[in-house]
């Protein structure tokens, strides 16, 4: 039986840092979509406003678009956690300097989005650093190197 013994990176507190700084990021999402729901009027379970409502209300609107918001980081935060991981496993600074921008630019985008103006921040050079930096990290990893 052989025991392979995996040693850690010196950088990853910083990796754990800002994988926890996205639990502030969701929670702020849940706490704006929570007053936003509740200033249109929108009960549980209606997901959106309907158009109806839309258009009988600003404030359903904007109700629309900050739910919108969270619900697009929801949809990425997966991958996002998956390749802040597999950067963080041989360059954690940079899994973790490029996670706190993603970080960084949803709050952005979350206020933009939910002024009832979506207007996109542009995260893209975190989700790309994060993508090339973790499939560079995996060819390391795999070629031993």
């Amino acid at each position: 039986m052989s025991i392979t013994t995996l040693v850690l990176p010196a950088g990853l507190p910083y990796v754990a840092a800002a994988l926890v700084s996205t639990a502030f990021l969701l929670t702020g999402q849940m706490i704006a979509v929570g007053r936003a729901r509740k200033a249109a009027g929108i009960k549980y379970p209606q997901l959106y406003a309907d158009k109806a409502e839309m258009a009988a209300s600003p404030a359903a609107v904007k109700f629309n678009c900050v739910q919108r918001a969270h619900q697009n980081t929801l949809e990425n935060i997966a991958q996002v956690y998956m390749m802040t991981t597999v950067l963080g496993l041989r360059h954690p600074v940079l899994a973790a300097s490029g996670l706190a921008m993603w970080v960084a630019s949803r709050v952005a985008y979350t206020i933009g989005y939910a002024s009832g103006n979506p207007d996109t921040v542009f995260y893209m050079p975190a989700v790309l650093t994060l993508l090339f930096g973790s499939i560079y990290s995996a060819y390391e990893l795999v070629a031993g190197i």
